[in-house]
């Protein structure tokens, strides 16, 4: 008899045209085409984290994509536009004095580095019309949704609660992406100050997260291996998406320095820091990330004020080779990371998955 976990899989996967249901995490920071093109091949979902990219050059990617033969795509972007972050001279200031300690000296007006328009960037995914359009940190408009039906996109809205599961359904997603704080990269916490405080792991977020809303759920963070996989499956995902996993792919291609940590980090070597950005994100706890924790280093900026107070450092830093100055983005699973070719990675993930599943 075929294991009740798999049947709801298999309905989700003849939705989305997909082989396995494995989701690429859409990773902003690895854009290349290799890991998604890889991922697609495979009969995973790829996807594209369109953050940093402004609406024309999301066009570009897109359409390279495609013309490489690209299946089904997730495209992500942050939700809602932020309010512009007030200066705070004397605070930029301390924090550029810190931050030349790690890197080059930190320019006058680096904090002053402008967004993408939101808008923008929403008009242009809606035409450029993927398989699924996923938002992080908030929820579409009411208009937006509708423009997305009208277009023939599914909306998954990330969710790091119950409580802002139940806004994002509400509000009209057709998937809810059920983050947990094992997860690598940015929180996707719908208020930016609550991020660290409900840091909810996902072992107690998806089961509860999948009883509170009617829509199929993904579940994202900590899922490593087919093992993790499995067993977000058991506790009623419907797939499960993957990235911090994917890292040490050669299709990635992040610095080889940063993949050669993850080989040796265990759980505890990570930790959540607004270090880098402002927004709460899980990284690996390298010498950077410690020291911006300590009692005596100013506090970040807010976000997008500190991204750009240490983008000199970062590129510094990747310039360097040196991973304690890098953003290096990891969730509490990086050691199962595997350096093998995402294909083989996900076949062979999948095919233990379902052994485990019967």
């Amino acid at each position: 008899m075929t294991h009740p976990a798999l049947l709801r899989v298999e309905q989700f996967c003849r939705q989305y045209q997909l082989q396995h249901p494995v989701v690429m995490a859409p990773m902003a920071g690895v854009t290349h085409h290799a890991l998604p093109l890889a991922f697609s091949a495979t009969g995973g979902m790829a996807a594209f984290g369109a953050l940093m990219h402004a609406a024309p050059a999301m066009e570009d990617w897109v359409l390279q994509f495609r013309s490489q033969g690209g299946g089904p795509l997730l495209l992500n972007l942050w939700m809602p536009e932020p309010a512009p972050a007030v200066p705070q001279p004397d605070h930029e200031a301390a924090l550029r004095g810190f931050l030349a300690g790690f890197g080059p000296e930190v320019p006058a007006h680096a904090a002053d580095a402008p967004l993408h328009d939101v808008n923008e960037q929403l008009e242009m995914a809606l035409a450029l019309r993927p398989a699924v359009l996923s938002t992080i940190m908030g929820l579409l408009p009411p208009e937006r949704v509708a423009q997305a039906r009208a277009a023939g996109v599914a909306w998954w809205a990330t969710v790091t609660t119950v409580a802002e599961a139940r806004l994002a359904e509400a509000a009209g997603a057709d998937v809810i992406v059920a983050q947990g704080a094992e997860a690598g990269g940015h929180r996707g916490a719908f208020v930016a100050a609550h991020a660290q405080r409900d840091a909810v792991g996902l072992m107690s977020l998806l089961p509860q997260v999948v009883d509170a809303v009617q829509v199929p759920v993904v579940a994202a963070g900590g899922i490593g291996d087919a093992r993790g996989v499995a067993a977000a499956l058991l506790l009623g995902a419907s797939a499960v998406q993957v990235g911090t996993a994917l890292l040490r792919t050669p299709e990635a291609a992040v610095h080889p320095a940063w993949a050669g940590l993850l080989a040796v980090t265990a759980p505890e070597d990570t930790q959540l820091t607004r270090a880098f950005s402002g927004r709460w994100g899980r990284a690996l706890a390298t010498d950077y990330v410690r020291a911006a924790a300590a009692p005596e280093a100013p506090e970040p900026a807010p976000y997008p004020r500190q991204r750009g107070l240490t983008t000199a450092m970062r590129a510094d830093a990747t310039s360097a080779g040196d991973v304690h100055r890098m953003q290096a983005w990891a969730g509490q699973s990086a050691g199962l990371a595997q350096a093998m070719p995402a294909e083989d990675w996900l076949r062979h993930t999948w095919q233990q998955a379902g052994a485990l599943l019967g």
